[in-house]
């Protein structure tokens, strides 16, 4: 074998030793390279004939198209994949063009098979590896609801106590004098808001929320004193976890100008699709006073949201834009639609 094969041999195991990091780029780059040295062979006129050389570059090659298919994004993974199962299958080049063509196409394709289980294995490992994080994501889905139900309990049970405690005290005190007659009626309101709030968020926790079709019902809803700019993409373009997903974002984004952005005049609201990508951005023109990243004593808003993207797939950020604020959202876009 030649030096440029040897070069390949090596460049494939350094590859396997990296590829932890980048998988699909490692498989791609000595996939190529291999390509390249086995087509450089026949076309040269310089055949080793012997076939410890590509039994030595194959392994390797193989380790690296069972990693790309299980570790690297779809298309890294069918790219580094694909060319480092077909390095593999050519690697008989060097050993016997110019044969028969149906010599040399056998005994490749025999190679070929190799890659072929490879391939097979690490898309089996890929299954087991997503079946293992939904696994996970149900698991904490059903363990924060059944947490939210208990503090529902809870809560829903001192709130109703003091409003049956503020309704007797308007009933059994008799006439009362006007201020404390109105802090009453004001606290029963305040008790009767919060126990719907509880039974509006426990039920959004069982099933979906609203999607982007709700955002300009939103809007609308918001600050009189502040316009609110909408960019949407058409609902039906979105499937319904990302776009309940997207209304979340926006929503808490949208609260956060109103507790934190009391100067901001207007807000510019955009959800657009690239891809299987679902992109986010709010972004109002008020200064902040030091909360807008919408962070509270508990860790939710925000903070809460963004782990839950990064649990799917997905980011979110939000930071100093200008003289106001910016809240963008990556939601990755799964199931029908894609």
């Amino acid at each position: 074998m030649s030096w440029i094969g040897a070069l390949v041999a090596a460049c494939a195991v350094a590859a396997v030793l990296l590829s932890r990091a980048r998988p699909g780029i490692a498989a791609a780059v000595a996939g190529a390279a291999s390509v390249a040295a086995s087509l450089a062979h026949p076309l040269t006129g310089t055949l080793s004939g012997q076939l410890v050389w590509p039994v030595a570059e194959a392994p390797p090659l193989l380790v690296l198209t069972v990693l790309a298919v299980r570790l690297a994004p779809p298309r890294w993974a069918v790219l580094g994949g694909g060319l480092s199962g077909l390095a593999v299958a050519l690697v008989l080049l060097k050993v016997v063009w110019p044969e028969q063509p149906s010599l040399v196409f056998g005994a490749c394709a025999a190679w070929g098979l190799g890659a072929v289980a490879a391939a097979a294995v690490g898309l089996y490992l890929r299954s087991l590896d997503a079946r293992r994080v939904r696994a996970v994501a149900e698991a904490t889905r059903l363990q924060r609801l059944s947490l939210a139900r208990d503090l529902h309990d809870f809560v829903a049970h001192d709130v109703s106590g003091m409003l049956v405690q503020a309704q007797a005290a308007a009933v059994i005190a008799g006439p009362l004098p006007e201020p404390v007659a109105e802090a009453l009626r004001r606290i029963e309101e305040a008790g009767q808001r919060a126990l719907a709030a509880l039974d509006r968020t426990v039920h959004l926790l069982n099933e979906p929320g609203p999607g982007i079709e709700g955002i300009a019902a939103l809007a609308d809803g918001f600050s009189p004193a502040v316009r609110v700019e909408l960019s949407l993409v058409p609902a039906a373009e979105v499937p319904g976890q990302a776009s309940a997903l997207a209304y979340r974002v926006v929503s808490e984004a949208l609260t956060n100008v109103r507790r934190h952005a009391p100067r901001a005049t207007a807000v510019a609201v955009t959800v657009a699709r690239e891809g299987r990508r679902l992109l986010v951005r709010v972004a109002n023109d008020g200064a902040d006073d030091g909360g807008a990243g919408g962070t509270r004593n508990g860790g939710f808003g925000l903070p809460g949201l963004a782990r839950l993207l990064e649990s799917r797939g997905g980011s979110l950020t939000a930071g100093p834009h200008g003289g106001g604020w910016l809240v963008t959202a990556d939601i990755p876009v799964e199931g029908e639609g894609q």
